[in-house]
């Protein structure tokens, strides 16, 4: 039986977006960088108004579609080691959002983990989500900082800084191919 949160019944979004974002924050990290520059925030803000409501919700979906891809492979990598993703990989993630206080508000945690474990059982983590509401705009950093660590533990595992940008550029060459 097919569920109303299967991925095939979701939005992709500007994947796009969502990846030159997050590929962002993970080059400031790896650059030494702490904090958030003032110029580069002040571009981002730019982008995002320029985006508008509908943009916006675009690159909502597009991230949500890198947490989905993300967790897909780590799901793969898993299994083909006899691990359960979901086992490995929630706790851990949790655990680093609680120690994020400033960026992530505790309330905001448990969604941030359903998601991931939505995306981890092959569900679309977007329409998971829209069964509870609107997004609200104190899951906004949340979810950027869940897309941002997803990477970054794909990028640890695989001892390569760029292994999860490159997982997604490539996917997305591929459908452009298809």
């Amino acid at each position: 039986m097919s569920s109303p949160c299967d991925p095939q019944h979701a939005s992709v979004g500007d994947v796009d977006a969502a990846l030159l974002m997050i590929d962002s924050r993970l080059r400031s990290i790896h650059d030494g960088r702490t904090g958030t520059d003032p110029e580069e925030q002040a571009l981002s803000d730019q982008f995002a108004a320029s985006l508008g409501p509908e943009g916006v919700d675009d690159v909502l979906d597009g991230t949500c579609t890198l947490i989905f891809m993300f967790m897909t492979w780590l799901r793969k990598a898993h299994d083909a080691h006899d691990k359960d993703v979901i086992e490995y990989v929630v706790p851990n993630l949790v655990a680093t959002m609680r120690k994020m206080p400033r960026s992530i508000r505790p309330e905001a945690i448990p969604t941030m983990a359903g998601l991931v474990v939505a995306a981890g059982t092959g569900l679309s983590p977007n329409l998971w989500r829209k069964q509870y509401g609107d997004w609200t705009d104190e899951e906004m950093n949340p979810l950027e900082a869940t897309a941002f660590l997803l990477a970054e533990h794909i990028n640890r595992i695989t001892d390569d800084p760029d292994f999860a940008t490159r997982l997604i550029t490539d996917a997305l060459s591929s459908a452009d191919e298809d």
